[in-house]
């Protein structure tokens, strides 16, 4: 049913599941240690990803895949784990408006990985991004009234920073493997990671939330697998827009959910986020004509 949806109402669906996914982390992380949160996030998620790999007719997974995602998966464990804290300490709307500070990190992530050329107007873009964070922080509670909303922000950067890394791996694995195996894999690789560590540091988990952990295993699955099929239809700089519609569905849940009226200034220098984030997709497409029309 999802393969025949263009690839723009996917993702709008693919965001909208992610959005309720992080509200229900935000709940999940009150009264439960972030790493249970993250481990069951993967755990469940990996259960209902198996049910969609086993339905489509189980493709094989080879040891190439397992090898490719055991990094990705390295890669996303990081950055679950410091996004889903910032969530604990950081406003709903807040942190989804910090974390749309990645595509303007992924050129220079593509230039270490990739060893692709940083071109000045992505330069300019993530200051102009950069910029809106500034903005953004304005107004910002004092550490009495909120001791870890500085830690918050830094943990948003650095999920940010490693959503980019993980963005610029998901485009290759998506044409190359499907969104199959994509969504399987991006739940039970960094499952496995984080179940050490989980072990180790977690405290046990409160029974009452179950259900709040199978319907966060559910809304994950989902999320990934739209997001999955949504890239392998389409070029990341044609979906780029939809992602920051998430910061109208975190706006209205923190509002509805945990009672959150988000400042002003988080809108103003989301706003300066965006237009650098648009302002670089449009640019990637320019680029992207003169090469076929020079070819």
């Amino acid at each position: 049913m999802f393969a025949r949806l263009p690839p723009a109402v996917l993702l709008t669906l693919a965001i909208l599941a992610g959005a309720s996914m992080d509200a229900t982390i935000k709940w999940l992380s009150q009264s439960n240690h972030v790493l249970l949160v993250a481990f069951g996030r993967y755990l469940f998620g990996a259960l209902f990803s198996s049910v969609i790999w086993w339905r489509a007719g189980h493709p094989t997974i080879t040891k190439e895949m397992w090898r490719a995602h055991g990094l990705r998966g390295f890669v996303i464990a990081i950055c679950a784990v410091t996004f889903f804290w910032s969530l604990s300490v950081l406003p709903l709307a807040e942190a989804v408006a910090l974390s749309f500070i990645y595509p303007l990190l992924a050129p220079f992530v593509a230039a270490v990985i990739l060893k692709e050329r940083i071109r000045p107007q992505s330069v300019i873009c993530a200051l102009v991004g950069f910029a809106g964070v500034i903005v953004a922080m304005q107004g910002a509670p004092s550490e009495t009234e909120s001791p870890q909303h500085g830690l918050g922000v830094i943990a948003a950067f650095v999920a940010a920073t490693f959503f980019s890394i993980a963005m610029v791996l998901l485009r290759e694995r998506s044409q190359k493997d499907g969104p199959v195996i994509v969504s399987l894999m991006t739940s039970v690789v960094p499952g496995i990671i984080l179940t050490a560590p989980t072990i180790a540091f977690a405290t046990p988990p409160h029974l009452e939330d179950w259900w709040f952990f199978l319907q966060l295993g559910a809304l994950a699955a989902v999320f990934m697998y739209l997001m999955a099929q949504a890239y392998a239809k389409a070029e990341a700089q044609q979906l780029a827009p939809i992602h920051y519609t998430e910061l109208i569905y975190a706006s209205i849940i923190g509002y509805v959910i945990f009672h959150e009226t988000p400042r002003v200034e988080i809108y103003m220098g989301a706003g300066l986020i965006i237009a650098a984030c648009l302002w670089a997709a449009y640019d990637e497409r320019r680029v992207a004509a003169k090469l076929k029309e020079a070819d």
